[in-house]
């Protein structure tokens, strides 16, 4: 944590000093008031001098303001750094999640990576917050207090003396117990927020299997525990503010006894005893807002640990050092004796495939369930790299292009349809942002989608929730399919991007798609024959190695296992 703390203090290294000396100058302004205050009523009141009421009366007056506007700037000061450090720990988070492989992120975890990136990230913010407000003042008022106690009367200070180990004994016991507690309650949010997201997320799986009493089960279990735990914590730091009040009111009641003793003996003057009463509650109260910042630590150590082992994971993918460029072909795409395999996996997910397609071209991938075919899409925009061969766009391999580029010149289309909350526009603009109307119209007339989003309240200004699930399956397609197209890439890949349409509008939305992309080269993946029986040549998969390639009438006479897949979906054939 403190490896973590000294990284991002150093943009605020100038705030935070100013933070210090406001704190130095707010705790010696209070430490002397009560010196003061002894002053106005053993020479004042006593003995009915109203000049030195007036006077030293305006000085503390003084004093007590200056204590106020430093108190108050060194709290904005404090607040400054600790939402900075909290923003750019956020940024660093998020910018290191966009560069993790999905396996790295599937690794940890998406409920788990918004904790870290939410709730971890605050416990850092609340601890530097109260550090700066707490941690650094406490000690000075309480050392400070106790020598200012001693000057006013030594035999008096054994008090605030005997008392400060009692309490700092009391204060260790209850921290030992919060740590423990702490470094229990973080693991329980994430499985909380885990349990939550699915439960969400699967809603109708849940309630096509009449799952809901279990998920309510298990859902009430997790959230119990925290409680639980969560309740420990809060106990513990109920306990210790009536105790250190409980101390602080024996204390008092010791210094007023033990100091009438001296006033009648004339050893000391009631000021004085006014005064000791004051350093003591400043004694007592440093030490209970030490404490509190000092339970605070192991719950943000926690989540130190937790960032940190974000944002030291080195990205599986990583851009070269000296980018290359087209080697002057153009939408080509090439795959060499490609190799994948998952890590950890006994055997490889692609073995040998090679591939090419040229511009114009439009070649299809298809095979059963777990052949490999979106695993072999997803190496040409590196989602991740090959471990052997390699995967040539434009005759360069992609592990050598730089990461914009690639990202230009191949358009993904995923299985998943996945929009964003906003509007159509804006979902549409996320393929090209500098699109206008017109652009978005004729991407929406060639993907089938102009007449539905018509009818949309608003148009292409309509509200798209997050996910997109005020849409249907086939709208949410539609629509991905024409962000991809607004790009206008040099090679699309669509990932069975066209599962949830109707025959009628998949085959009017291909007709329409391959005049756009004529000079293109076109990947389709899909389990459907008729989506891929006209193109140009077929590539079947089968269970990672390429089991043959050609078209359509070629498969169905020399290859037995495209004659499989045709052969379980008749009526498909039919159809289309």
């Amino acid at each position: 944590m403190l490896r973590l703390l000294r990284t991002y203090l150093r943009p605020y290294r100038r705030v935070v000093a100013l933070a210090a000396v406001l704190q130095v100058i707010e705790v010696a302004t209070l430490l002397s008031l009560p010196t003061i205050n002894a002053a106005v009523i053993n020479y004042g009141v006593v003995s009915g001098d109203a000049g030195v009421i007036v006077t030293l009366g305006s000085l503390m007056l003084l004093l007590a303001g200056v204590a106020v506007a430093t108190g108050i700037a060194m709290v904005s000061f404090g607040a400054r750094a600790a939402l900075g450090i909290s923003r750019d720990l956020r940024s660093a988070m998020f910018r290191r999640v966009l560069d993790l492989s999905d396996h790295q992120v599937g690794g940890v975890g998406a409920s788990s990576l918004a904790t870290r990136t939410i709730n971890d990230v605050q416990q850092i913010e609340r601890l530097v917050l109260t550090g700066f407000t707490t941690l650094a003042a406490a000690p000075l008022m309480c050392v400070g207090s106790i020598v200012l106690a001693v000057n006013q009367d030594v035999p008096l200070a054994a008090v605030p003396i005997t008392l400060v180990p009692l309490l700092a004994v009391l204060a260790w016991l209850m921290l030992i117990r919060i740590t423990t507690l702490y470094g229990r309650i973080q693991p329980q949010v994430e499985s909380l927020n885990r349990i939550l997201g699915e439960q969400i997320t699967g809603v109708r799986t849940v309630r096509a299997f009449v799952r809901d009493d279990y998920e309510r089960e298990r859902f009430r279990r997790t959230d119990t525990e925290l409680l639980r735990l969560t309740a420990g914590t809060g106990r513990l730091m109920a306990t210790l503010f009536p105790s250190v009040t409980l101390i602080a009111n024996l204390a008092t009641v010791a210094v007023v006894w033990f100091g009438g003793l001296r006033v009648d003996d004339g050893a000391i003057q009631i000021g004085t005893v006014n005064a000791f009463v004051e350093y003591l509650m400043y004694i007592i109260w440093s030490i209970a807002l030490t404490t509190f910042v000092f339970v605070s630590i192991p719950r943000a150590e926690v989540s130190a640990g937790r960032i940190v082992e974000v944002l030291e994971t080195e990205p599986e993918l990583t851009a070269p050092a000296v980018p290359g460029s087209g080697s002057g072909q153009c939408a080509m795409l090439e795959l060499r004796s490609v190799e994948f395999r998952y890590p950890g996996a006994e055997r490889p997910a692609l073995c040998a495939v090679d591939v090419i397609v040229r511009p114009g071209e439009t070649v299809g991938i298809i095979g059963s369930t777990g052949s490999g075919k979106t695993t072999l899409l997803n190496l040409v925009p590196r989602l991740a790299d090959v471990t052997a061969g390699a995967i040539l766009v434009n005759g360069v391999d992609v592990r050598d292009l730089d990461p914009g580029e690639l990202t230009r010149t191949v358009g993904l289309i995923p299985q998943r349809a996945l929009l964003f909350a906003g509007t159509v526009a804006d979902n549409l603009r996320h393929g090209r942002p500098d699109a206008t109307d017109d652009e978005l119209w004729h991407a929406l007339v060639v993907t089938q989608a102009a007449e539905f989003v018509a009818r949309l309240d608003g148009g292409l200004d309509a509200r798209v929730v997050q996910g997109g699930a005020n849409l249907s399956g086939g709208q949410r397609q539609r629509l991905t399919i024409a962000r991809t197209l607004l790009r206008r890439p040099q090679i699309y890949l669509m990932d069975d991007c066209f599962t949830a349409l109707d025959a009628t509008t998949e085959a009017d939305l291909r007709a329409a798609l391959a005049t756009e992309t004529a000079t293109a080269a076109v990947v389709m993946v899909t389990q459907r024959i008729d989506t891929v029986r006209d193109a140009d040549r077929i590539v079947v998969l089968d269970e990672g190695r390429v089991a043959g390639a050609g078209r359509h009438e070629e498969l169905l006479t020399s290859n037995a296992a495209y004659r499989e897949i045709v052969n379980s979906q008749p009526v498909r054939l039919v159809t289309g």
